[in-house]
């Protein structure tokens, strides 16, 4: 009987020690409340910052406008990445390699044009004041969402579109190669 009941208690002792431990809930305390902001991920997850980067109003809207900025560069990127690979080219530049390749190959006469302009985008193109991130509408050239958002809804449902295309893009630069 003393041998019965000391296996069982080896066994019950074995048994607990791969038993799960309880876990204490971590949470991480945002400075400020941004999960109403356009483009946080859903209720639960509200805006995502784990590094707390977004201290304040300023902060978030400065993290936005370079959200917003990179997405419309790397929409442009994966854009002319696939129409170079089906075979498409500027006048001159026939003979270069698609893909990353090209940048080592374009040369000082091909890459003065790009900087002007690239340049004269970031000049030209300024930031309303008091708007929300990324309306460039302040400038004289026509920009922003103009006859396509008639109501408010409008506007947040393409401001909304235009944020998560430009992280899908910023994903498919990451992946293409």
């Amino acid at each position: 009987m003393k041998t019965a009941c000391l296996i069982a208690s080896s066994l019950i002792a074995s048994a607990s020690a791969f038993a799960p431990a309880p876990v204490a809930k971590s949470t991480i305390a945002l400075s400020a409340d941004f999960s109403g902001e356009i483009g946080a991920a859903n209720a639960e997850l509200g805006c995502w910052d784990p590094l707390n980067f977004c201290t304040d109003q300023a902060s978030f809207d400065k993290m936005r406008y370079a959200e917003l900025k990179h997405g419309r560069v790397a929409q442009l990127a994966a854009w002319g990445y696939a129409t170079t690979w089906s075979g498409a080219r500027f006048p001159g530049c026939e003979d270069f390699p698609a893909g990353h390749e090209a940048v080592l190959k374009i040369g000082t006469e091909n890459l003065i044009p790009v900087l002007v302009v690239a340049g004269a985008l970031e000049t030209l193109w300024k930031q309303k004041e008091g708007s929300f991130p990324g309306d460039f509408s302040a400038t004289s050239f026509p920009v922003g969402f103009g006859p396509f958002a008639k109501t408010e809804a409008d506007m947040i449902d393409l401001r909304t579109k235009e944020l998560n295309n430009g992280r899908a893009a910023m994903m498919v630069r990451l992946l293409c190669r």
